[in-house]
């Protein structure tokens, strides 16, 4: 087993592998054909086998078979893993309705999540974001009574604004963030990433590519069918403008040996210890890159580089906040 780092996730949180594996892409969930399982089953036994133990998914993946195939990952090697599960969004037909975070709806959704994972409590459970007509506070107390009831061991928050959190956190101790963060999406670093860093909290951060515009591989225009035509990130002038500034990372991930994905996710990973990349992922192969990744070191000159190309606003318009 690779000795790979450890991140707290809270002040007197777990610890847990600092590369988180999202495990979203083993199923279908914007429609379209679901991944070969038994690739994606054999995705994570690799990962639990090189240290990785942060498996992230949602009770909303694929309609619950998200959950149902890290189950039958994890059978028989419980201890192994630390499960994360985000709960409250409405699909229907492949279609996001909305939240539904009352607290009836939240006791429903924990006991389906237990009886598709086959198991008996959850390491980290998280509304996936915040639901408008339910305050903040009943949200998390719904949860603590969770806790209370051995269900769940920690609570964490997605997609949520800094004075959500601080509400959150006064409600009960908030071990995780989950949000999306990259070199395109720093708007989080004005207040949210503070906050979060103030009141000890780890930072899950996914969308580490931003929906792969940093990953070198795009060109303008985008196909017709590509999902990514809904996000202005990616719509005429604003992707050649976009794509301009990712030649800076594909140069400095050419010098370096490299690719700009990794790059990508170096970046995440250098910005704290209480910062972990989560990384999407469905077969093995992808594995050893990304975990390379968390390995590479920027010099001083080489970060400011980065840091100056894709400041906060350098990269023009919208992503999957949109949605």
């Amino acid at each position: 087993m690779k000795n790979i780092k450890k991140i707290q996730l809270g002040q007197n949180g777990p610890f847990v592998s600092k590369l988180g594996l999202g495990c979203m892409r083993m199923s279908s969930v914007w429609g379209g054909p679901t991944p070969d399982e038994t690739e994606s089953i054999a995705t994570i036994h690799e990962a639990l086998d090189s240290g990785i133990n942060f498996l992230n998914t949602g009770d909303f993946y694929g309609a619950g078979h998200n959950e149902m195939l890290i189950g039958k990952a994890i059978k028989g090697r419980r201890d192994d893993a630390f499960i994360s599960v985000k709960f409250g969004a409405i699909f229907h037909n492949g279609q996001w309705l909305g939240m539904d975070l009352r607290p009836i709806a939240i006791k429903n959704f924990i006991n389906y999540s237990l009886t598709r994972l086959g198991i008996e409590t959850i390491d980290l459970y998280q509304p996936s974001r915040m639901d408008d007509s339910v305050p903040v506070e009943d949200i998390i107390g719904t949860v603590a009574d969770l806790v209370k009831e051995g269900k769940v061991r920690h609570i964490g928050v997605s997609e949520i604004s800094a004075d959500q959190l601080r509400k959150a956190n006064n409600t009960h101790p908030i071990s995780a963030l989950e949000i999306g963060y990259s070199l395109a999406e720093r708007q989080i670093e004005t207040e949210l990433l503070p906050t979060a860093k103030e009141l000890g909290i780890g930072v899950v951060a996914f969308a580490s590519t931003a929906e792969g515009l940093l990953t070198g591989e795009l060109k303008a225009p985008l196909a017709t069918d590509d999902y990514r035509n809904h996000f202005s990130r990616f719509q005429g002038e604003n992707l050649v403008h976009n794509l301009q500034k990712v030649e800076v990372l594909k140069q400095l991930a050419s010098d370096k040996g490299y690719t700009p994905t990794q790059l990508a996710i170096a970046w995440v990973n250098g910005q704290g210890d209480h910062m972990m990349p989560l990384v999407s992922m469905s077969r093995r192969s992808r594995l050893p890159e990304n975990m390379a990744a968390m390995d590479i070191v920027f010099s001083s000159e080489e970060m400011n580089t980065l840091n100056t190309t894709f400041a906060i606003g350098a990269i023009l318009g919208g992503t999957y906040l949109q949605r």
